[in-house]
């Protein structure tokens, strides 16, 4: 009996070496982020949708947000409705505060809002789930949330028990600044994530959107040297030129951009691409991969024709 249990140990310490040693050779001859990007299709790739589309305008250059009106459909429609009115036009980033984020809007009140929009707004911290909805699921898990993965080129979250889903705080995504009350956010003070991505504010606050290109305009600005880094009277805040919908902006005059679609075999080999670096400068592959630091990319594309 012991040698038979002996032999079983030796058997299967055997396999898992040799599962270990394929795995390995597997992903050695994984391609890399951009082999996979070079062979893709065109069908996986997406226009931006203009209507769904903010520019901001800033001094030193335009900062596009594509914006998620399936998971906060409310706050999506009062921001188009403040930039359409111009709402935002002439004020200011008030906060950087480092490792976190950049928030601008008009934190006095100053400037009165449109008609349409009131003092509250439900806050969409989450939604049900949309069956209707794509969902390429991460395959390593998550300490956040039971199953995260991308949905519609958003990283988001799911408890699929408690029908439940909501876009999750990355780098780069945009969010509803409000009070302590849930249903203080009604669009007007916006913010975007500039450091480590803060997932405790999963649930707590209406994420509208992500930033798909001139991130480094934000990330970039001074931080405040007030409380949670807002700017105080002795600093200057960098001023906002203009944000407007896209689909308002002169064709001539857009930026004209495409992401990769999440529900691709692209995407699908891009995210094992980065749970198994290839390249020669890795020596030990990580074999897993954390919701956001699957890159999503994006791309410009030439303007069309009218």
């Amino acid at each position: 009996m012991c040698n038979t249990r002996r032999m079983y140990r030796n058997f299967s310490f055997l396999i898992a070496l040799a599962l270990a040693f394929l795995a390995s050779a597997d992903a050695a001859t994984h391609p890399g982020m951009s082999q996979v990007l070079e062979h893709s299709r065109p069908a996986d790739w997406r226009p931006v949708d203009p209507e769904n589309t903010l520019y901001m305008d800033l001094p030193g250059g335009r900062v596009v947000i594509e914006m998620a009106p399936l998971f906060a459909p409310v706050h999506v429609r009062n921001i188009k409705t403040l930039a359409k009115a111009g709402y935002f036009d002439g004020l200011a980033i008030v906060r950087v505060q480092d490792n976190y984020v950049a928030q601008w809007g008009d934190p006095q009140n100053r400037r009165p809002l449109p008609d349409a929009i009131g003092k509250s707004t439900a806050p969409e911290f989450d939604s049900p789930l949309p069956h209707h909805m794509p969902f390429t699921r991460l395959p390593d898990g998550d300490v956040y949330a039971p199953e995260v993965g991308f949905s519609e080129g958003f990283p988001v979250a799911r408890a699929v028990a408690q029908n439940r889903t909501w876009l999750a705080h990355c780098y780069g995504m945009v969010g509803v600044g409000r009070d302590v009350a849930a249903d203080s956010g009604n669009g007007a003070e916006l913010y975007a994530v500039i450091g480590h991505a803060p997932r405790h504010l999963d649930r707590n606050v209406a994420l509208v959107g992500r930033v798909l290109q001139g991130m480094q305009l934000l990330s970039s600005l001074p931080r405040g040297s007030g409380d949670l880094g807002f700017y105080t009277p002795a600093e200057q805040p960098l001023p906002i030129k203009s944000i407007r919908v896209a689909a308002d902006v002169p064709p001539a005059e857009r930026t004209n951009l495409e992401v990769l679609r999440t529900d691709t075999s692209t995407f699908a080999a891009l995210i094992e691409s980065r749970r198994n670096r290839p390249e020669d400068f890795f020596k030990v592959q990580a074999g897993r991969i954390e919701l956001c630091n699957v890159p999503l990319p994006v791309r410009q594309i030439a303007a069309h024709s009218p």
